[in-house]
């Protein structure tokens, strides 16, 4: 199994931290923060290990806000390289040897969401330095719901800027569902406050940034898939291939529920006119082993029809009751009367995001969004082995 993310901050990214926040301000009590930052860190999980960083700063940093952000801008590395797509290069790396980058930094940015809300332009400022070193995609949060008309007038500029980052910061940052962030509630409701920065940013230069543009248009499907649909219909004719592969991302949860205004909107029908098999492998595996499936599908009536073919995974939790996981499968053509096989290889091996339990596993085969055929394997820890 791949190693839990909280390991990324551990005593190691404890002690480069002190380091040099020490040399940013001599009169750094590294000694005290690195005990304070230490204490217990074995037993806490991720956000836990951010939050106590957070409050080692809060006890060792200066008491005034202002002087206590350039300390900490004044310990930052240079921001991260972007490759020639624009993506960041080590951006998940441990430590930085300039100074403070990576994972240390988001207890750092929960520092700022603590202490910066009665000087929001500064605390801004701040997040800007932090969010091209790692990101600032949950400790900007609390500022749009606290100061949102002030909070967007600066996301706004920052549509602008020149760091992909910063650009970057402004899309994710204001996602109404990102995943570990507070949730942004009011933008739940009503994401029409957001919808003037994506525009200016789904044909950014940089991939790392279209991306971001692409996940915050799906969390807005998941409240308000009309809106999503429109947004196609606006921004989808002519659009180059890069929009055209950030829209198609965009609406994936859509076309995956079988969405009809969205399916329309990619010139797709709902379901299958004919007929769709699904096989698999083998009836029971071992947790590690791969699966194939295997696809038959038969046209049928008078016109070519656009297919995205998919299949969700059932997966058993740990109470007994499973959660469904929809995996991309294929996107074709099928002529009329045409015969098509497909195959794919599902690997059923544990990963950071997601722990697998034994039980039966439902596999259900999904085009256009509708079910077309299930089947069931029974996974074992290791009792069964595949042929």
């Amino acid at each position: 199994m791949a190693e839990a993310f909280k390991h990324l901050i551990n005593p190691q990214t404890v002690h480069h931290a002190g380091e040099h926040l020490q040399t940013a301000w001599s009169s750094f009590d590294r000694t005290r923060f690195e005990h304070l930052a230490l204490q217990g860190l074995d037993g806490l999980e991720f956000k836990a290990r951010a939050q106590q960083i957070a409050n080692a700063l809060e006890a060792c940093l200066p008491s005034d806000f202002d002087q206590a952000a350039a300390v900490l801008e004044q310990a930052l590395a240079p921001p991260l390289e972007l490759d020639a797509r624009g993506e960041p290069i080590g951006l998940g790396a441990a430590l930085h040897p300039a100074g403070l980058a990576g994972w240390i930094l988001w207890g750092a940015g929960e520092w700022v969401a603590r202490r910066g809300m009665g000087d929001v332009p500064r605390a801004l400022t701040c997040l800007h330095a932090l969010t091209q070193r790692f990101t600032a995609e949950f400790a900007i949060r609390p500022f749009i719901a606290a100061h949102p008309s002030e909070v967007f007038e600066t996301l706004t500029r920052w549509t602008h800027d020149a760091s992909p980052h910063v650009r970057r910061l402004v899309s994710e940052g204001s996602r109404p569902r990102l995943p570990w962030g507070l949730r942004l509630q009011a933008l739940v409701a009503d994401p029409e406050p957001t919808l003037p920065l994506l525009q200016a940013l789904q044909d950014d230069s940089s991939a790392y940034v279209r991306r971001s543009v692409a996940n915050h248009l799906n969390d807005i499907a998941k409240d308000h898939p009309g809106r999503i649909a429109q947004w196609l219909r606006e921004h989808l004719p002519g659009a180059s291939a890069e929009r055209t592969s950030l829209l198609r991302h965009a609406s994936r949860g859509l076309i995956k529920q079988g969405h009809a205004p969205t399916l329309q909107a990619w010139g797709l029908a709902p379901g299958l006119r004919g007929q769709a098999t699904l096989s698999l492998s083998h009836g029971a595996l071992c947790i590690g082993d791969t699966l194939t499936l295997s696809v038959q599908l038969q046209g049928s009536g008078r016109d070519p029809q656009a297919l995205v073919v998919d299949y969700a995974v059932h997966h058993v939790r740990a109470g007994g009751k499973t959660s469904a996981k929809v995996f991309k499968g294929w996107k074709v053509n099928l002529a009329p009367g045409e015969a098509l096989r497909l195959s794919k290889r599902h690997p059923f091996r544990e990963v950071t995001t997601r722990r697998l339990y034994p039980g039966v596993h439902r596999i259900e085969l999904l085009v256009n969004g509708e079910r077309q055929a299930c089947e069931t394997v029974d996974l074992h820890p290791g009792a069964v082995k595949a042929a």
